[in-house]
């Protein structure tokens, strides 16, 4: 129950701050542009990784968990439970959000500048990167797991700046569905639930192909 809070706490942060900012900067005189959006979304990620890492591991993200899953290294039951804390969590942030900011249309939500099939496989590659880095950081040596917060929030800060005009760079099925349902928009959210999944999903085989190779080489 303890991991389940903390995943809880972690993805309320997450997205209270992260579609906060791109809120607030909708508002009169908003001044944090997209630049600050997508170092909010990093520095929250980072600092959540640090202060829950130990006691949750912080996937903060229903993809992580389902990946990290299928290379088992995480329990198959523990995964509902992980699933729907980080939902509840997303969810009670938009709603939050909503109740401060009640004329935003789209509260946050990802909605793609193109067509679909560009965003899915944009989520799609954005989160396969993204899986690869975290499979790699925070499962190995000691001092991997030190800068496994840098790194990983670095890669979402990055990938959100390059990607998040064009997709929206969610990389989280919970980042998504949470506003979403908040504002009503569900017309795209498919795609920012299916594609995350299987680029994490696909980060897997790959990483194991390459650790495999350094241990036999």
């Amino acid at each position: 129950m303890r991991n389940y809070v903390a995943e809880l706490i972690g993805t309320f942060a997450l997205v209270f701050c992260g579609t906060g900012a791109i809120v607030i900067n909708q508002q009169p005189g908003g001044a944090i542009t997209h630049v600050g959006i997508a170092i909010t979304f990093g520095l929250i990620v980072m600092s959540m990784i640090y202060s829950l890492g130990n006691i949750s591991g912080a996937h903060l993200n229903p993809a992580v968990s389902i990946a990290f899953t299928i290379a088992g290294r995480f329990s198959i039951k523990q995964l509902p439970g992980y699933v729907v804390s980080q939902l509840a969590g997303a969810l009670l942030a938009s709603c939050t959000l909503k109740f401060l900011f009640p004329a935003n249309e789209l509260l946050g939500a990802t909605m793609p500048a193109g067509t679909e099939m560009q965003s899915f496989i944009l989520e799609l590659i954005l989160t396969f990167f993204l899986m690869f880095v975290i499979v790699n950081v925070a499962i190995g040596s000691k001092e991997q797991g030190m800068f496994a917060g840098l790194a990983i929030g670095s890669v979402v800060a990055l990938e959100a700046m390059f990607a998040g005009p064009v997709c929206g760079a969610s990389m989280n099925p919970a980042r998504s569905i949470a506003p979403a349902i908040a504002s009503g928009h569900l017309e795209h959210l498919w795609l920012y639930v299916i594609a995350p999944i299987v680029g994490a999903a696909l980060a897997i085989p790959v990483w194991k192909y390459l650790t495999v190779n350094i241990k036999t080489d």
